[in-house]
Order: C-alpha cells, then sequence, then structure tokens
C-alpha cells in the first residue's frame, strides 16, 4: 500500500458493554472493537481511515467518535444522525471528526428514510462542507435518480451500489450506476468485492475475482471520484473474507499505479482531509 493509503469504509462495533447496540438492530453484531481495526491496519499498512457508522448503533456514534478521537489526524467519520439534530450537534459531530451524514436504502436493514428529512439535512450539512454517503439495494439506483439528480451536494454510493455479479456487466443496475458517474457530484466506493461476487474464496486465484470487471469499469468512469474500503468487520456476507486478499485485489483493478494512487490516497484526501 502506498504512503498515505485509506481504508474509506470500515466500522467500529462496541464493544457492546461499552457502547450498546440499538434495539432497533436488524442483525446481531460481534464486538468488532477499535484496537482490533488498527491492529488490521498496521498489518496492512493503512495509515488513514474513515470509519462509517453502521446500522447497529443507529443514531449514537459514541463508538465512532471514541475512535476518531484516538487518531484525530489520521481518522474521519461518517455519521448517522436524526432529521431532529440541531446545528449544535452537528457542529459536534464535525468538531468530532465527522465529514459526512449516511442514510440506509437497503431493504433488509429498514428501508427507505424520509427523503424530506435527507434533502434537508443535505442543505444544512452543505454548509461544512459535507457530503452524504448512501447505500442501497442495486435494483433501486434507477428508482431514486430523480432524488439524486436534485441533491445540493456530492454523494457517495455505497459498494459498487451493491451491484450482483452473476447478472453480467450490462445489467439495468450497473447501467444506472455508470451513467450516474458521468455526474461530477456522484462518487462511488469500489468495496464489497465479496458482496458483489457470487464465487467463494475456495475456487482458483484470487477470490471474488468475478467483481473486479464491474471496479475496473467504475474506476475507468471517474478515477477522481472513487474509493475503496475493506468495509471490515464484513457485517452480514455469506463469507467472511480474508482482508489480505481484498487488497491483492487491487491491482486487478487498474494497471495504472497513478491510478491506484487516487484511489488509495488522493480521492479520500479530497474528500475528507480538506481542512
Amino acid at each position: 500500500m502506498p504512503p498515505g493509503a485509506c481504508d474509506a469504509h470500515c466500522h467500529v462495533f462496541g464493544p457492546g458493554a461499552r457502547f450498546p447496540y440499538s434495539p432497533k438492530r436488524t442483525y446481531e453484531p460481534t464486538d468488532a472493537p477499535a484496537a482490533q481495526l488498527r491492529a488490521l491496519h498496521a498489518l496492512l499498512g493503512i495509515e488513514r481511515v474513515v470509519l462509517v457508522q453502521a446500522s447497529i448503533h443507529g443514531h449514537d456514534n459514541s463508538a465512532m467518535l471514541d475512535a476518531i478521537a484516538q487518531s484525530p489526524d489520521t481518522y474521519r467519520g461518517v455519521a448517522m444522525a436524526p432529521a431532529s439534530i440541531d446545528d449544535a450537534g452537528l457542529r459536534a459531530l464535525h468538531e468530532g471528526g465527522v465529514r459526512s451524514l449516511r442514510f440506509n436504502f437497503v431493504r433488509r436493514l429498514g428501508g427507505a428514510p424520509d427523503l424530506d428529512a435527507i434533502r434537508s439535512l443535505a442543505h444544512r450539512v452543505k454548509t461544512l462542507g459535507w457530503h452524504l454517503v448512501l447505500h442501497f439495494d442495486p435494483q433501486d439506483l434507477p428508482v431514486y435518480r430523480q432524488f439524486l439528480d436534485a441533491l445540493p451536494l456530492p454523494y457517495v454510493i455505497d459498494h459498487m451500489g451493491r451491484v450482483l455479479a452473476e447478472s453480467g456487466p450490462q445489467q439495468e443496475p450497473f447501467d444506472a450506476l455508470l451513467d450516474l458517474m458521468k455526474d461530477e457530484r456522484c462518487w462511488v466506493k469500489v468495496s464489497g468485492a465479496e458482496r458483489t461476487s457470487h464465487l467463494l474464496s475456495a475456487g482458483p486465484g484470487l477470490p471474488f475475482e468475478d467483481a473486479v470487471p464491474f471496479a475496473r469499469r467504475l474506476i475507468e468512469a471517474a478515477p477522481d471520484r472513487v474509493l475503496w474500503g475493506t468495509d471490515w468487520p464484513h457485517p452480514s456476507v455469506r463469507e467472511m473474507p480474508d482482508d489480505g486478499k481484498l487488497v491483492d485485489l487491487l491491482p486487478l483493478f487498474s494497471d495504472d499505479p497513478a491510478v491506484l494512487h487516487k484511489l488509495l490516497v488522493d480521492n479520500p484526501t479530497r474528500l475528507y482531509w480538506q481542512d
């Protein structure tokens, strides 16, 4: 990994005894505390981190903020917040290292949030220089095109839109994602190869290689607006991936070292370390 490499999508879970999980959570997590994440990043050679608030903690960002406070120069955060949050609450999140709000549209995680609330919050956080992070089911990408086109600020789509490799590269959700990438406000994370893939890691070669063509096309479409992350600790996957092998997929995403440097260093710097 190059100096300054960033894992732009990972989580901390608990520990539950200190940071209780939301009673409205839709799955039962295993503790994945900040110390464990730091050990993984030290092993992989990752120097900077963007923590993403997971649904299992709901709107309580305490575990994430605690992890950021331990490394305020190299950690940033993506929070979840209710529409009722006041300006002082948003400012406190900013001072704690948060630079974005995340909204889950995934059906198994509760489905579409209140679009009017998102629009209202989008206008408010724009003044802080923030962006939105949006987590969609693939079939919903075309459905929300009008909503996305009207957003007043940049937005990032998680995990390649969760498209499924088994549906082929010409599928409607991926076409919709590529079309969205023509908009300068749209960013995409080429993360979640283990979610896109229908291969298991026991096969020949590197695991999840059928996700590579999707990542390559997204990077080629907008090399200045792509991010990469491990998605550690990989909640709700059918098979737990080896994070080192996810890193090993990166040279397959692009043959150009300069493009990989954008993906891992330059792009996250522009989006999360502007101040």
